[in-house]
């Protein structure tokens, strides 16, 4: 369902100054799904405010680049709306290939910033059932790779791993075949504390979102995944759930959870869900939303630990209503959210 894991690459470097902009550069290259073919440069794009936004903006993400190409071109009015894309820290999705070098790559780029890498984890076997997003590591062994190569990327640095967008919610729903349950719990389980051994890294556990029928239904499989030793869990991870749903819903949650904390992805949640089309693709680049809060650590809310953009606006959510594959960016798609949430 995601779009944002499909294949790419990344070639991470050591932290020197020297080479810091190739990191860069490689990182606003690399976009899950297949890069962008833009002009380079950061278009000016500077970090957030450390104490409400702690986590680190990509100065050469697809969206920097675009940004920059249409600075350069003249194109001020389009160049205004992508720069509110371009300016806020979104989520890094770590691709199979190379996972070590991208995961030191990104959290080495971060400490230079003095800031927090967001990074995702995507590639659980048999993701997303053969959907738009299908794929994923061949076998458990492979996958316990790809966390471990992440892990030893990571480091010391400081880094927050939303774990494995809707994982755990295709265990529940009827997606992921019953044979495959146990596999798939003791891997996100083993995933959980592989990373929480990290000395600076949160993990949290993706649950779903608002939307879903039975929310009753997602606290045991979400202990058995090992929610009770991350930090938390996500909700709303590319969807369009309204914060206001999402915070009832990670509520409900937290409660069976014994106070979980929970961390929600706002990116284009502006206006709230598509209602209309075909209900089983409404979450499928839906026309008419918009970007939602930006992202911060000031929530108002002790059980909120954040609103991140987990998903990066302008990246597809796969081949439907005239989209690219999943992960590509879709320029017309990125303008329409930056005009805004509608007013009335």
């Amino acid at each position: 369902m995601y779009g944002s894991a499909a294949a790419g690459t990344f070639a991470g470097t050591r932290a020197s100054a020297a080479l810091l902009g190739v990191v860069l550069l490689i990182a606003g290259c690399s976009s899950p799904g297949g890069g962008d073919e833009g002009k380079g440069g950061g278009a000016g794009i500077t970090q957030q405010p450390k104490e409400t936004d702690p986590f680190w903006v990509n100065p050469d993400s697809t969206a920097a680049r675009r940004l920059a190409a249409l600075e350069e071109d003249g194109k001020r009015a389009e160049a205004e709306r992508i720069r509110r894309i371009a300016e806020q820290p979104t989520g890094e999705w770590i691709t199979p290939e190379n996972p070590e070098e991208q995961a030191r790559g990104f959290t080495e780029a971060a400490a230079a910033a003095d800031r927090t890498a967001l990074l995702v984890l995507y590639d659980i076997p048999h993701r997303d059932c053969g959907r738009y997003s299908r794929g994923g590591a061949a076998d458990g062994d492979t996958y316990r790779a790809f966390v471990d190569g992440v892990a030893r990327g990571i480091g010391d640095r400081a880094a927050t791993v939303i774990l494995e967008p809707d994982a755990v919610l295709h265990l529940v729903d009827g997606c992921t075949p019953p044979e495959l349950h146990e596999e798939r719990y003791a891997l996100l389980s083993e995933a959980v504390d592989r990373l929480t051994s990290l000395e600076n890294t949160k993990v949290y556990l993706d649950a779903g979102n608002a939307g879903w029928g039975d929310p009753d239904r997602i606290p045991d499989p979400l202990r058995r995944a090992g929610v009770d030793r991350a930090d938390g869990f996500s909700v709303n991870v590319s969807n369009f759930y309204s914060t206001e749903d999402s915070l009832a819903y990670g509520k409900r949650l937290s409660a069976a959870l014994g106070g979980k904390p929970f961390v929600i992805d706002t990116s284009r949640n502006g206006n709230g869900p598509y209602t209309g089309g075909d209900p089983s693709e409404r979450w499928c680049n839906p026309p008419g939303r918009a970007l939602g809060e930006p992202p911060t650590v000031q929530t108002a809310d002790p059980l909120v630990d954040a609103y991140l953009w987990v998903k990066r606006p302008g990246e597809s959510d796969g081949e439907c209503k005239g989209g690219p594959k999943a992960g590509q960016w879709w320029h017309e798609y990125a303008l329409e959210l930056a005009r805004g949430p509608r007013t009335s």
